[in-house]
């Protein structure tokens, strides 16, 4: 197989010209029959022979040879923009700070930190002793321990309450399934003693040896055990403390900030439950906290004193509540910030004499500084029109300098260490963007879109300053609006590449995120997904409206349930964009969705449906991309998905190019990239996965027949 796709790049190759693409054919998928059937609709699948190689059902040469095919052809489609990709890298690489240091973080008597240095792919974790001025000790050289390996994710670092251990996950598949591995701090040595099948974290108990790790099933990948370890025996002699019966939770166990409890907590995206242990104790089980209730959400932070509860309890925004140490359940919950309709609370940061609340108010994050003693607040203030702050490394409980970092579409993340009894604060570090980066240089807006049924969708904009609104400007609109996940409007130095270029680029924060609050991810899922899409649609539309561009300048991006908006917005509105990328893109819903040997497929009930339901099977067939795919025309459009993907598997994305192909009555290309070293998060080096920003960037530019382009 190998000799014909070289000769397929040959007879390709020979065909290019000065044309804007190749004049050359794509490879042809075998179509063989296959029909799904449920609630008395037959749905024709000839492509489902794709699933193959995932099932271990017959040979995966057929599906592999395809798919080695499909990068041949985009490789050579692509070809006359090879110089414009190795151009895109190097400025993109060149902007990085190649050797560098993230801020330390102390706890107890140590500074640790990461660094990286010139020309590595990974970085190393440290440790200083007392002081940054003492000598450094390298726990772990992670650019030493992936040589030889095409993918390499090192993760979950844990260092034991005496300092004397580190806990680190490893996974060289990309299918994030990691073996834990243990450390000793004091010998250097790294024991036999492992764990696979894990999410790479551990949650240490007080012992110093005893710990606690959640177990996948190694098919599935659904996290089913929270086991515990004695640190130094072999895992076969681990003993189970939890078992989930829900398949449609997830799980897993951490320690608290004041190190008094480890807890077990078990979530959908409707309802959680949390376990609680005391850490000195290790041997003893997991009490709950409050028995699980349908459509109830529940989070608890520590106290030395009392248990904080962020739950959505009679408050659909969240509110938080306090409750002693021996009297958890809701019976004895009492208010102490009460809900409020146009305020999100997303998170609790917990110390001895201050509570900090990240919160969103009216699509924006904002911090809530909480004074323990006098009980007054003050909101840490921010003045640009679209941002992001989070706090980060915050892990003594006793400290009152509160870290967090602060960024925009124009600003660099920088890292701020506030007082927060004196509200005095200095920068501890700023992203450094090497080269002639200048955030002057470029405008950041937020506007609003109106959806179809008169929602008003937040947009956030950003552009190289001197741009003219004459509708003729390329603009890439990237959206996401799953999961209650919100889009963050962030600093990219990569983007730079674009924008430089004479692109705008506008993220849209559409129903199914949380960016205006839980009604806004409850309006985006189940029943209403398809708000989703429309919201998408209306933003292309208002930026054509408000003359940032036009239909022939308009581009779309997205990846994973993001790849299911690119797939449902070319059906639904084919010719609103010229071009779209699809990354890792979920678009065989249904298909996918029915089969539950398929990784963390029940755990997506909650936010897709259950095809074994009637009323769920036909709605999210009626916008499952590739069951609506038809012959009409569509944009050009780039997929890229990845091998050993364990969140969206590869045939989806392959299928879906395949029967796109079929209907497509367009003359537009439709490519099709797969990585086959690397999964969903794509290479895991910090500069390998520019290769993949470059191509993307290249076939935006390629179809505004950008200059730089061969001719």
């Amino acid at each position: 197989m190998k000799k014909a796709v070289g000769l397929l790049t040959i007879i390709i190759a020979m065909n290019l010209s000065a044309q804007t693409w190749p004049n050359a054919q794509p490879p042809k998928a075998a179509k063989k029959p296959f029909t799904r059937s449920l609630h008395n609709d037959n749905f024709s699948d000839p492509y489902y022979w794709m699933n193959a190689y995932f099932k271990k059902t017959a040979d995966s040469s057929e599906i592999i040879a395809h798919l080695e095919a499909e990068n041949a052809y985009t490789a050579a489609m692509m070809q006359d923009s090879e110089d414009l990709q190795d151009k895109l890298y190097h400025e993109m690489r060149n902007r990085i700070k190649e050797k560098d240091e993230s801020v330390p973080f102390f706890k107890d008597n140590y500074y640790y930190y990461t660094r990286t240095e010139e020309g590595a792919q990974y970085f190393k974790f440290c440790r200083k002793k007392g002081s940054l001025d003492a000598p450094e000790e390298v726990l772990l050289d992670i650019d030493e321990m992936a040589e030889g390996h095409s993918y390499y994710s090192a993760s979950g670092f844990s260092i034991s309450p005496d300092h004397n251990w580190l806990a680190y996950g490893v996974d060289v598949v990309s299918r994030r399934q990691y073996r834990i591995y243990f450390k000793n701090l004091i010998t250097g040595e790294i024991i036999d003693d492992n764990i696979a099948n894990t999410t790479a974290s551990v949650a240490w108990s007080n012992d110093n040896k005893t710990v606690f790790y959640t177990s996948q099933n190694p098919e599935t990948l659904l996290t089913e055990r929270i086991m515990r370890h004695s640190v130094g025996t072999p895992s076969t002699q681990d003993h189970e403390v939890y078992f989930e019966e829900d398949d449609t939770n997830y799980i897993g166990v951490f320690s608290t900030k004041n190190q008094q409890y480890l807890l077990i907590h078990s979530s959908s995206t409707t309802s959680s439950e949390v376990r609680y242990l005391d850490a000195n104790q290790p041997m003893k089980e997991f009490k709950v906290f409050q028995p699980r209730i349908k459509d109830v959400l529940y989070d608890v932070t520590a106290l030395e004193d009392r248990f904080l509860i962020n739950t959505n309890l009679d408050a659909l925004n969240f509110r938080i509540m306090e409750t002693p140490l021996d009297r958890t359940e809701k019976e004895n919950w009492t208010e102490l910030i009460p809900h409020r309709a146009d305020v999100l609370i997303e998170d609790v940061d917990e110390f001895k004499n201050f509570l900090v609340f990240s919160e969103r108010y009216n699509g924006l994050a904002r911090l809530v500084i909480y004074d323990r003693n006098t009980l007054q607040s003050r909101y840490v203030q921010f003045d640009e029109p679209t941002y992001l702050v989070y706090t980060t490394g915050n892990v003594d409980y006793f400290t009152e300098n509160l870290r967090y970092v602060y960024n925009s579409m124009v600003t660099p993340a920088t890292v701020y260490e506030e007082n927060m009894r004196t509200a005095q604060k200095k920068v501890l570090k700023v992203q450094e963007v090497l080269g002639d980066f200048d955030r002057n240089n470029y405008v950041s807006e937020r506007l609003f879109a109106t959806a179809k049924d008169g929602t008003k969708i937040p947009l956030s904009v950003v552009y190289r300053k001197g741009i003219e609104k004459n509708g003729k400007n390329p603009v890439l609109l990237y959206g996401y609006g799953s999961y209650g996940n919100s889009m963050e409007a962030t600093f990219s130095s990569t983007r730079l590449s674009l924008l430089d270029r004479g692109f705008i680029w506008v993220t849209a924060h559409i129903r199914g995120g949380e960016e205006m609050g839980r009604q806004w991810y409850e309006d985006g899922k189940m029943m209403k997904k398809k708000n989703t899409f429309q919201d998408f649609i209306d933003a292309g539309e208002y930026l054509i409206q408000e003359n940032y561009t036009s239909n022939r300048h308009l581009y779309a991006m997205g990846g994973s349930a993001g790849g299911l908006l690119m797939g449902a917005v070319i059906n639904m509105k084919p010719d609103l964009w010229n071009g779209v990328i699809a990354a890792v893109p979920f678009v065989d819903v249904v298909t996918t969705m029915m089969d539950a040997s398929i990784p963390l497929t029940t755990n997506e009930y909650d936010e897709w449906g259950n095809p074994a339901n009637p009323e769920h099977y036909t709605y999210m067939k009626s916008y499952s991309p590739y069951d609506n795919l038809r012959e009409q025309r569509y944009p050009h459009l780039l997929v890229t998905t990845g091998l050993h993907d364990s969140q969206v598997q590869y045939f989806e994305p392959a299928k879906w190019v395949a029967k796109l192909r079929d209907v497509n009555q367009s003359n537009n290309v439709v490519l099709l990239k797969t990585e086959m070293d690397f999964g969903h998060g794509g290479a895991s080096g910090r500069f390998d996965y520019l290769k993949e920003i470059a191509l993307n960037y290249a076939f935006l530019l390629k179809l505004e027949q950008y200059p730089e382009l061969k001719q």
